[in-house]
């Protein structure tokens, strides 16, 4: 049986990043994390590009997510999940970070040590996220982001001392479901 540490660390840094910040209301760490959107599902691309309905819902992510000011954004090195981010990326000015998506726990850590208190943004895939939110220390009734799911748009907040507090919404228009890609994608593949 595998034990995990990771939340019990986590707890640990904010309960830290707290006591610096006694006098003050705890600070609360905000992550947003959606997938990347619509990709080209052209049979045998192996680093798509957005479609444009895919370029329409990254604009719609800047948009909404823009006011909250994140202070870092998070994007792993394909082409699909950095041009998701790219309208964000320019309205709030910011030059995304790129992340190792099989490496969740590294991430959370990052993220608890480093932004604590502050608002990120993360861009993932459909085999990623739920992993991630489970290295974040939540736990959601999915499991799995079905390969036409685009629209999930999961917040994460991690109070010290508290249990981290999720809540899941949907953005832009439902996905329209497009024909199954070439079967026998390879292992640890992103989508």
């Amino acid at each position: 049986m595998k034990i995990s540490f990771l939340p019990l660390l986590i707890s640990l840094l904010l309960g830290l990043t707290a006591s610096s910040h006694a006098a003050s209301k705890p600070p609360v760490t905000t992550i947003y994390l959606v997938r990347h959107a619509e990709k080209d599902p052209t049979a045998g691309a192996d680093d798509p590009a957005l479609t444009p309905a895919g370029e329409a819902r990254a604009r719609l992510l800047a948009k909404r997510l823009a006011r909250r000011h994140p202070a870092a954004l998070f994007t792993t090195d394909t082409r699909r999940a950095r041009a998701t981010l790219a309208p964000l990326a320019q309205a709030v000015g910011l030059v995304p970070q790129s992340y190792n998506a099989q490496a969740p726990d590294a991430l959370a850590v990052h993220i608890y040590q480093d932004y604590a208190g502050k608002t990120v943004v993360v861009v993932g895939h459909s085999n990623t996220l739920l992993p991630l939110l489970k290295a974040l220390g939540v736990q959601t009734a999915l499991t799995e982001i079905k390969d036409a799911e685009y629209d999930y748009l999961f917040k994460v907040e991690l109070r010290p001392n508290e249990p981290a507090r999720l809540s899941m919404s949907h953005y832009g228009a439902a996905p329209v479901p497009t024909p199954p890609a070439a079967v026998g994608r390879p292992m640890g593949q992103t989508h």
